[in-house]
């Protein structure tokens, strides 16, 4: 069976024309068939999803309604638990580890007939922006099986690129569900920090990787909401997002548009792919299309210190034998941080708050930001990335300077397919939207995919 999108499966599950039994074992087939290559799954849980996929057929049987997502095999991002299968967060460290219980989104998810089956690949504890760790090795990008899928959240991308899966969680805390989303061509959504439980620490929220814009829109709809665990969650929002997915298209007036944000080095191609489709996209809401630059310095530094210190209390929790056997990239990482100081982790804290205020004031005048999601198209898939992009020094975080800010700031984003380059890879779009205006990129972005409808790898192979 050729890869449907989730909406497709579960309309199907759920007025029988389709089983749930059907819809796992075409995907258990295409992950045998493509998995290889991709290493985009790295524990599979066949046994158990074909035993839910039999619970929701026979539920339907009786006439029941299993949920919105009813048959829908996904994959989860292994930094998060499901119960009973390895919970590795791609560390060694954790090898053995088995979850004991699902996390909130997955117990969503599941009540709502989605079906796991399996767990998606990610650097170790999601540190990087591209997937590749010693425990399972790198993931590769559908489009180019050298290149990397990125990350953190690559193996998801790759799962849905590839055609295994059309729905797969992943994590965002400075870009991971928006850079794989890029570099694979997909389409992925950061929600505003707190719409879907569980958030970690300031910066990381769930969401989303999905073939199509509805797809993830019926995935927030069921994994949106406050948990009482969740200090930082959100009221879920009157209305929905499917049905703003699938309303009528809006109307908007002006969307900014910044090809470097007045400090990044972007390669001349994604820039200009970028900038087309920001150019479709504005036509597709009737906007006008403004060169407006956010208006902030980057805040990288100020990114790191506020994130980095969870980690050190992570490597604290863990005996010396996890310790080490820890990659020294990640190490390093959580070693420099526990040189930062009190006034320093204040003054990131400051600088999030001033980053808010200038995006409050720019959303005064613009209904959206757009800008290219990465600065360049995949890199080789075991990294690393490269540091000098058009000639300009940045460091390994050169090629995500557009995510971050956003991260800190719990601005909802997304990543959209802008085309593929010379070199065959994708190039993605950035949207981003006023605080809580979820539901306003997924209406833009379905009529951006109405208007310049993009096309998978392998989806119907």
């Amino acid at each position: 069976m050729e890869t449907q999108s989730a909406c497709e499966i579960a309309d199907g599950v759920r007025t029988r024309r389709l089983s749930a039994r059907e819809a796992v074992e075409a995907a258990l087939k295409r992950l045998d068939e493509r998995n290889p290559a991709l290493n985009a799954f790295v524990t599979v849980d066949a046994e158990g999803a074909r035993a839910h996929a039999a619970r929701i057929d026979e539920a339907i049987a009786r006439g029941e309604d299993s949920g919105p997502l009813a048959g829908v095999p996904i994959g989860v991002k292994d930094l998060e638990p499901v119960a009973g299968l390895r919970y590795t967060s791609g560390s060694r460290a954790y090898a053995d580890r088995i979850a004991t219980e699902d996390s909130v989104q997955v117990a969503r998810l599941k009540a709502a007939g989605a079906i796991v089956i399996g767990k998606t690949n990610t650097p170790e504890f999601g540190y990087k922006g591209f997937t590749e760790n010693r425990l399972f090795g790198a993931t590769t990008n559908p489009w180019d099986h050298t290149k990397t899928s990125g990350g953190s959240s690559g193996g998801s991308a790759s799962a849905v690129a590839g055609g295994i899966v059309a729905l797969c969680t992943g994590s965002d805390g400075g870009g991971s569900i928006r850079i794989p989303s890029a570099l694979c061509g997909c389409y992925g959504i950061k929600p505003t920090a707190g719409a879907n439980a569980p958030t970690w620490g300031t910066h990381s929220t769930v969401g989303p990787i999905a073939g199509t814009v509805r797809d993830a829109a019926r995935y927030m709809d069921v994994a949106a909401g406050p948990h009482p665990n969740d200090l930082d969650s959100l009221d879920a929002p009157a209305g929905g997002y499917e049905a703003a997915a699938i309303g009528p298209r809006p109307r908007l007036r002006r969307i900014g548009w910044s090809a470097d944000f007045g400090y990044a080095a972007v390669e001349p191609e994604v820039a200009r792919l970028a900038r087309a489709a920001a150019e479709r996209l504005a036509a597709a809401v009737g906007a006008e299309l403004v060169e407006a630059d956010p208006g902030f310095d980057n805040p990288m530094a100020a990114w790191y210190s506020i994130a980095a210190p969870g980690d050190c209390v992570l490597v604290d929790s863990m005996t010396d034998e996890q310790r080490a056997v820890l990659e020294p990239g990640f190490a390093a990482f959580t070693e420099q941080a526990r040189g930062l100081t009190g006034a320093q982790v204040a003054a990131g804290l400051e600088t999030r708050h001033q980053l808010n205020r200038t995006m409050t004031e720019y959303f005064t005048r613009y209904d959206l930001l757009l800008s290219p999601t990465t600065s360049i198209t995949a890199f080789a898939a075991a990294g690393p990335p490269p540091t000098n992009i058009g000639g300009r020094e940045g460091g390994p975080a050169a090629f995500i300077p557009f995510t971050p800010p956003f991260n800190m700031t719990g601005h909802p984003g997304a990543s959209l397919p802008a085309g593929n380059a010379a070199n065959g890879l994708p190039v993605g779009v950035q949207v981003i939207a006023p605080r809580f205006a979820d539901a306003l990129v997924l209406a833009v972005s379905a009529a951006y995919e109405a208007a310049s409808p993009w096309k998978y790898p392998a989806w119907n192979g």
